[in-house]
């Protein structure tokens, strides 16, 4: 069973939550601007230096006409130091592997030379973050975490993205606004390939190059939307791109993965090779067996479940079996054979459970390579939730991700599986 703390947090977390979502059901745009006010959450800031656990952030607004913004997480890892740089100040960590080099201050990015000998190409993760649709963020202080935690251990770059939030924007906004960001990644890669002219500096005649934004030629428009990102220029591999969502953010990953399905190589050069799906939204109008037996579960129970579904779903489109919240009802969309390979992650006191089990076991049904994760004594958002951060089954979940999730974008592969 879950522990004493674990249990008085989800007391407390539904009934502050319960409170807040049936007001925002009778009244959902109680304040000027269609803005409405949510449970309190600990923000953190973007921070462009490497940090004690050797990752880089930086925060962007990438569409002019929503609100839609993206979180880089960057690992130092992706910066090899040179043999000789005689007049850079850096500080190598030590460790073991390739030699890696940190500089002193703001990492500003650089676009490397043509061999790319001073940096790494890595793959790129897109995550979505949880929240029942009407909360959460790609700021919070659980998500900050945990995207670090993922950079880290898969080696990759992390791209967190921040989707518009219901009641002010319903379905389908959060699942177009994953759309768009793929879309985007696709644009900053062949942009790169059109701007690799983006020089700030040389050193040594290495051709590694930091800082100085009034030094950078770029393609540019009115807001940004064209300028090229230097950080995914330089570090990101999109021909290795996984897509991995939590809670509600799976549903918005699973639909993206379709939509990858569908646009072929009209997406190129992004390829997503793998999805990994983290105790899944999912509801439909036939109970299963976890949604009878744990209606009153830990955080999100049957009665919460439904209010967020009614407050995401337009009224005129309210369905339990809507494609959003089903996917398993056949709603015309991409055959389950063409997915990508989907991980998925379900906990033993989840009342969604039963449904997450249901969609891995039809994806295998027809040969797609789709284990399950089925973690014991453990909670909704067990391994993404705040206060649940620092805890040994957190820690392990975040490995076992990146275990599988290397077989797809590690250049070497692995020979295993779950």
């Amino acid at each position: 069973m879950p522990s004493v703390t674990v249990k008085l947090y989800s007391v407390l977390f539904k009934f502050f939550l319960k409170r807040k979502l049936q007001t925002l059901i009778e009244s959902p745009n109680p304040k000027p601007y269609g803005v409405v006010s949510r449970p309190d959450e600990t923000i953190t800031s973007a921070n462009p230096s490497f940090s004690e656990d050797g990752v880089a952030t930086k925060d962007l607004h990438i569409d002019p006409l929503t609100s839609v913004s993206i979180r880089i997480f960057l690992p130092d890892s992706a910066i090899v130091a040179p043999k000789s740089l005689p007049d850079l100040r850096v500080r190598v960590p030590s460790g073991r592997g390739s030699k890696k080099v940190t500089v002193d201050g703001v990492y500003g990015g650089y676009l490397p030379e043509k061999n790319g000998r001073n940096c790494r190409k890595l793959p790129v993760i897109l995550q979505f973050h949880g929240g029942g649709w009407v909360s959460g963020g790609n700021d919070t202080l659980a998500n900050d975490v945990f995207c670090r935690r993922l950079a880290k251990l898969c080696d990759a770059v992390v791209v967190a993205v921040g989707y518009r939030l219901a009641p002010e924007s319903r379905y389908p906004a959060a699942f177009e606004d994953g759309v768009k960001v793929l879309n985007w990644l696709g644009k900053q890669a062949n942009l790169a390939e059109y701007n690799r002219s983006i020089v700030v500096g040389r050193v040594g005649g290495h051709g590694l190059s930091f800082g100085g934004a009034d030094a950078r030629r770029q393609i540019v428009d009115g807001f940004g939307t064209s300028m090229v990102e230097p950080w995914l220029a330089a570090h990101g591999d999109l021909s290795r791109c996984v897509l991995l969502g939590v809670s509600c953010g799976a549903n918005i990953a699973n639909y993206v993965s379709q939509y990858s399905v569908k646009a072929g190589k009209l997406l190129d050069p992004v390829r997503v090779v793998a999805q990994v799906l983290m105790y899944p939204f999912f509801i439909g109008s036939s109970p299963t067996r976890s949604e009878i037996k744990l209606s009153n579960s830990y955080l999100y129970d049957k009665f919460m479940s439904l209010l967020a579904w009614k407050l995401f779903l337009p009224e005129e489109e309210f369905n339990l079996d809507h494609p959003a919240a089903n996917p398993l009802v056949p709603a015309g969309g991409v055959p389950l054979k063409y997915m990508p390979p989907t991980l998925t992650v379900v906990a033993e006191h989840d009342l969604m459970r039963d449904r997450a089990i249901a969609y891995s076991e039809a994806l295998r049904k027809v040969n797609v390579d789709a284990p399950l994760l089925d973690y014991k004594d453990a909670i909704h958002e067990f391994a993404t939730l705040e206060v649940l951060l620092k805890t040994p089954q957190s820690q392990a979940c975040s490995e076992d991700i990146a275990i599988w999730a290397k077989k797809y974008i590690s250049l070497r592969g692995y020979e295993f599986s779950y």
